[in-house]
């Protein structure tokens, strides 16, 4: 027998084969528990973890991670531009005119926002062109007033490439005829699907086409950023904003869609924190199986007592029985979350072509698949708070072993 022989004892006790079957079965069944908790709680975080991911790359792909403002137009806007692009925190900048209108076809009217861009500039700082149907932006040539429009919207509208639409400003112009609202034809170049909003109400024109529909005369209404870090993307912003003169201010993505992106953090937290509470329920079933396992060893336990063995020795062989039992159960659910975490993709697309059904319609959400993302910190964390619960149950039955009376155990024996 190696010492310390507290843990010897507690582990011979773990795998020995006990006659009262009944313990046998409720210690195997904490034990699948544990693990079918831990299992649990890994995927269902990676895959909100997927989603998260899923929701930053394509909503933030298309909307800037920062803009450059002025209160009124932006005259020299080319210095800012060569700039910006200069900061090594700073991927790529491209000019930009915005405005909202309404787009008609037929008897079918939708409103819409409009960005006037420079196709060879988008590329940098969007992803617009790894999600076009149909066309390119790089057919958006300036003169042809050519436009570039989400999927949601050309269903909605019943057009194609090669149709043309009719853009209304609201911006009046003044003829004899009296007053009319601004008005432009616009043949569509283009269609794209990031699967988001923006696929019903974002429309893409060429950005001299822009200037000359809202009359401008070489001025845009911003500069767009794209930074290597998107969470520094306010602070950078704002330096250059101090950088310019007055007038100049700041925008990010924090404001247009931080809440979004709280939302989903906060659903991340309080879900994990319910699943949490299974690997609690199923932890703690670790303190019933010790304190039948006490109740069935009290006579081993006088034993022990009578044979020179201190309280804390006693529990330490229990504690040690109860530990062994939660670290097996958190490694097996660990192994399992991290199998299904990376295959949880592909077991879904099997489930999906066995029974016919496809879960996740791509007319009706963002995405067709189930996306995980696997992180090792949520790995530790789930796997640090089960085997802590683990231990922390073992405590009162143990707890109540090193209270056994050796006279009283041993009176009837």
């Amino acid at each position: 027998m190696f010492r310390p022989y507290p843990i010897f004892i507690g582990l011979r006790y773990t795998a020995a084969k006990r006659s009262n079957h009944f313990i046998s079965f409720i210690s195997l069944t904490s034990m699948i528990g544990l693990t079918l908790g831990v299992a649990v709680l890994i995927t269902v975080m990676s895959v909100m973890n997927g989603f998260d991911r899923e929701l930053k790359e394509r909503i933030l792909g298309m909307v800037p991670h920062a803009v450059i403002k002025h209160y009124g137009n932006m005259e020299e806007w080319q210095s800012i531009d060569e700039a910006a692009t200069k900061r090594p925190d700073i991927v790529a900048a491209a000019p930009f005119i915005k405005a909202q209108g309404m787009v008609t076809h037929g008897s079918g009217v939708r409103g819409i926002l409009m960005n006037g861009i420079l196709p060879e500039q988008e590329d940098e700082v969007s992803i617009i062109s790894d999600h076009m149907v149909a066309g390119s932006i790089h057919d958006l040539q300036a003169g042809e007033f050519g436009i570039v429009i989400g999927n949601l919207l050309a269903n909605y509208l019943r057009v194609d490439l090669g149709d043309k639409i009719t853009i209304v400003l609201p911006e009046a112009s003044i003829t004899p005829a009296g007053v009319f609202p601004r008005l432009k034809r616009f043949t569509i170049k283009g269609i794209f699907k990031v699967g988001a909003d923006l696929d019903s109400t974002l429309t893409l024109v060429h950005m001299e086409d822009a200037a000359k529909v809202l009359r401008l005369q070489n001025e845009v209404h911003g500069i767009r950023l794209k930074m290597i870090d998107l969470f520094k993307a306010p602070r950078i912003a704002n330096e250059i904003a101090k950088e310019l003169p007055t007038g100049y201010f700041s925008s990010d993505w924090t404001r247009t869609h931080g809440n979004l992106f709280q939302a989903i953090k906060m659903e991340k937290t309080m879900i994990g924190l319910l699943l949490m509470m299974i690997v609690a329920v199923a932890a703690f079933n670790i303190v019933s199986t010790l304190v039948m396992v006490v109740t069935d060893k009290k006579s081993d336990i006088a034993i022990l007592r009578t044979m020179g063995a201190s309280p804390g020795a006693i529990m330490t062989i229990f504690i040690m029985q109860g530990t062994f039992i939660g670290l097996i159960g958190n490694l097996l659910g660990t192994a399992a979350g991290i199998l299904l975490s990376l295959n949880v993709s592909s077991i879904i697309k099997w489930v999906e072509t066995v029974m016919g059904h496809q879960f996740l319609n791509a007319d009706v959400y963002f995405i067709s698949y189930l996306p995980s993302q696997l992180l090792w910190s949520d790995v530790f964390l789930v796997c640090g708070a089960g085997f802590a619960m683990s231990v922390l149950a073992t405590i009162y039955p143990a707890w109540r072993a090193s209270k056994v009376d050796p006279a009283e155990a041993l009176r009837y024996e």
